[in-house]
C-alpha cells in the first residue's frame, strides 16, 4: 500500500468505483496505476463497495490531510466525493482539491469540463492544472423513508422525469454494456411515455412563486445531464448562480421529438421551456401532495422527492482540471 505521499510531498488519494463503466478502470488498473504513479508519485487507493462509500471515504481522506482526491468513476462517484470534501471542510476546516478520472454510465460533469476519455491524458492534465474555485450546490429533500435529508451536488439537481429516468437507468441490466447516450435517451423516452405531469410551485430567491404543470425542473450548476443532454447551455461553474430550466407540460409526442434539441442546447426558445436564474430555489408540490411529490435527481442518482430546497455555494469547491 502506498503512503499517499507524492514525489513533491503532495498527498494524493484515489477513490475508485470498481463497477463504474462496467468495471473498465478496475480491469485496466495496472495501466491506470502506472499512469497515476508517473504523474503524481505515490498515492493512496480506496475502493467503494456500496452507495455512499465515496462520500465517507473522501471525508476521511480530507480529514487526515490528503490534499488532492481523485474521483475515479461516473457522475455519482464524483458527486459523492465532492460531498465528502465539502463536509470535511464544514466539520474540520480541512480543504482538499477534487480531480476527476471519468468512467461510467453518466460522465456529464466531466463532459462539461472537456475532459478526455484517455486516462493518461486526463491524469496529466490534472497534475499540470492550476486549482480553480467553482460553485457547488446544496439540496434538502425528503428521502425514500420520509425523512428530511440533505447533501451537496456539483453538476445538476432536478426533479420530475429525470428522477424517474435515473431509477430506470440504474436498474437497467444493460448499464455499462451499451452507450450512456443511447441508454439515457431510450429510458427518457420510455419514462416520458409513462410520466404523469405534476403540479409544482417554484420560488426563486425572494420572487413570487411560479406555478407550473411540469415534466422537468433542472437546477443547474453545470451544462450537461442525462447522458449528454445540454440542458443548461449558458450555465457556468463560477458565476454564483443556478440556471433553472422548467420544461412545462405539452403534447407528449411533440416533446419526445423535441428531446433531440437538448443534445445541442438548441431549446432556449422552445415554447414549453422557461429558463431562469437564481441563488436559491424552493420547489413544492401543489394540490394532491402525494401525486405531485416529484422524484428528484442529484447528479444521476434519485434518493428521494420534493419538497426540496436548492442553494448555491459560491466558490465552495476547489477543482483541478
Amino acid at each position: 500500500m502506498f503512503d499517499g505521499l507524492g514525489d513533491a510531498g503532495w498527498k494524493v488519494a484515489v477513490v475508485l468505483n470498481p463497477i463504474a463503466g462496467g468495471g473498465r478502470l478496475k480491469r485496466h488498473w495496472p495501466e491506470v496505476a502506472a499512469s497515476l504513479k508517473r504523474h503524481f508519485g505515490d498515492f493512496e487507493l480506496r475502493e467503494t463497495q456500496a452507495e455512499g462509500d465515496a462520500e465517507r471515504l473522501a471525508l476521511d481522506l480530507a480529514a487526515i490531510g490528503f490534499e488532492l482526491v481523485i474521483a475515479a468513476g461516473g457522475d455519482g462517484t464524483a458527486s459523492e466525493v465532492a460531498d465528502g470534501l465539502l463536509k470535511a471542510f464544514r466539520e474540520s476546516g480541512r480543504t482538499a482539491e477534487l480531480g476527476l478520472l471519468p468512467c461510467g454510465t453518466g460522465i456529464d460533469f466531466a463532459r462539461g469540463l472537456g475532459l478526455s476519455n484517455n486516462v493518461d491524458l486526463t491524469l496529466k492534465r490534472i497534475a499540470e492544472a492550476k486549482p480553480r474555485k467553482v460553485d457547488a450546490g446544496c439540496i434538502s429533500y425528503v428521502d425514500d423513508h420520509g425523512a428530511l435529508a440533505s447533501r451537496h451536488f456539483i453538476n445538476i439537481a432536478s426533479l420530475g422525469l429525470s428522477g424517474a429516468t435515473d431509477r430506470a437507468v440504474n436498474a437497467d441490466k444493460r448499464k455499462g454494456k451499451v452507450s450512456a447516450k443511447a441508454l439515457f435517451y431510450w429510458r427518457t423516452v420510455w419514462e416520458f411515455l409513462r410520466y404523469r405531469f405534476q403540479d409544482v410551485a417554484i420560488t426563486i430567491d425572494d420572487g413570487a412563486p411560479v406555478e407550473a404543470r411540469m415534466a422537468l425542473v433542472a437546477v443547474a450548476n453545470g451544462k450537461f445531464f442525462g447522458g449528454g443532454m445540454m440542458i443548461a447551455p449558458d450555465a457556468e461553474l463560477n458565476d454564483g448562480e443556478f440556471d433553472i430550466v422548467i420544461l412545462r407540460a405539452a403534447g407528449k409526442l411533440k416533446l419526445i421529438w423535441d428531446i433531440r434539441l437538448l443534445y445541442g442546447g438548441r431549446h432556449r426558445n422552445h415554447p414549453a421551456i422557461t429558463i431562469l436564474r437564481g441563488k436559491k430555489v424552493v420547489v413544492e408540490p401543489l394540490g394532491d401532495v402525494q401525486k405531485n411529490a416529484a422524484l428528484i435527481d442529484i447528479d444521476g442518482e434519485s434518493p428521494g422527492r420534493i419538497p426540496a430546497t436548492f442553494e448555491i455555494l459560491p466558490g465552495a469547491l476547489t477543482l483541478r482540471y
